[in-house]
């Protein structure tokens, strides 16, 4: 498996205040909260064929 790639994120504070109370909702980091949303949204953009399938792969992260 290939090593994540880290990257800086600028993202204003009322979103990350919103996709903090997401992620402890659905027991995820703030990280692992968005990279779910991104698999979803890319599945999701190449027809949705494996949008399901995606985030059945994506375990929380802690």
């Amino acid at each position: 498996m290939e090593p994540r790639k880290p990257f800086l994120l600028r993202i204003d504070p009322a979103l990350w205040a919103e996709l903090e109370a997401w992620a402890q909702d659905e027991l995820r980091s703030v990280n692992g909260q968005i990279e779910y949303l991104l698999k979803q949204a890319v599945a999701k953009r190449k027809g949705g064929a494996g949008s399901q399938a995606a985030s059945a792969k994506t375990p929380p992260s802690h």
